[in-house]
């Protein structure tokens, strides 16, 4: 499907005020995890700057490892300066602890590894792909973008996850639809402890669902159920490969597994924060 005529002036108008806002800055290190969001401002910000941007990707247990290498072949493709960087959150017990903020001891430790990063390397600022949409979530991790002076282009330009689709699709990044996918932390009920055995499990319990074709899918890890998450069109889907995700998700370590009935939702473990 392509865009029709008023799409793409709406998207072009975006893309403008996003170089805009990107234009402003000398230099840049981009947070890049290779969602569309980054993946965005970093090919803007590599149009707009060229070789005084430096796009980055964290890396620590809770990125799964298909991130990575998603990351990797997205800069590739664009011809992106790319970087890992190795973050260590899971070294501090207020992360591991899970609060409701854990996403700002993540971010606290992300924003200061890439600030220093920058100013080593001579970069005048740090972006990050958090977009006008972010407002109305729950992002205790924007806190420390703010507390660390990393600037939000996609905000500043009032764009929207829809206007950056859209815009993404214009210029042909394959990432234009991917959807979202934050750190397996996030699957983690708040209160029970992040370990580096969790992550791994709910990667290998992911990696199951995905191998079956579920690509957007979560496993929810609720000690040893694993509360499975497809999209409701799915849900018949799911329930005729049931021995296969049976099967799986208890070699990946669950003692039981649970399909939500409910289907997949973005933030559903952060129902009653208010």
């Amino acid at each position: 499907m392509t865009l029709t005529g008023s799409e793409v002036a709406l998207a072009q108008a975006g893309l403008t005020r996003l170089e805009a806002a990107i234009a402003r800055h000398a230099s840049a290190v981009v947070a890049f995890s290779g969602g569309v969001d980054s993946a965005l401002v970093a090919l803007v910000a590599w149009r707009v700057l060229g070789d005084r941007m430096l796009a980055v990707t964290a890396v620590s247990p809770s990125l799964a490892p298909h991130e990575r290498a998603d990351a990797a072949g997205i800069a590739a493709e664009l011809g992106l300066p790319h970087r890992f960087l190795e973050t260590a959150e899971m070294d501090n017990p207020a992360y591991t602890a899970n609060p409701v903020n854990r996403c700002y001891f993540c971010k606290q430790e992300l924003y200061t590894k890439l600030g220093q990063l920058a100013e080593q390397s001579g970069f005048a600022v740090v972006l990050d792909g958090f977009n006008h949409d972010d407002r109305r979530d729950h992002r205790p991790g924007q806190q420390a973008a703010r507390e660390h002076a990393a600037q939000s282009p996609l905000a500043e330009a009032e764009l929207g996850k829809a206007e950056v689709r859209a815009i993404a699709r214009r210029l042909g990044l394959r990432v234009w639809d991917k959807p979202a996918s934050p750190c397996l932390s996030s699957r983690i009920p708040y209160g029970t402890p992040v370990t580096h055995e969790t992550l791994a499990r709910i990667d290998a319990g992911e990696q199951v669902l995905r191998g079956l074709g579920f690509a957007s899918a979560r496993v929810r890890h609720h000690g040893e159920v694993a509360r499975l998450e497809v999209p409701a069109a799915e849900l018949a889907a799911a329930l005729e490969q049931r021995e296969a995700l049976v099967a799986g998700l208890k070699a990946a370590g669950y003692h039981f597994v649970a399909l939500d009935l409910e289907g997949y939702r973005t933030g559903s473990l952060n129902v009653g924060l208010g």
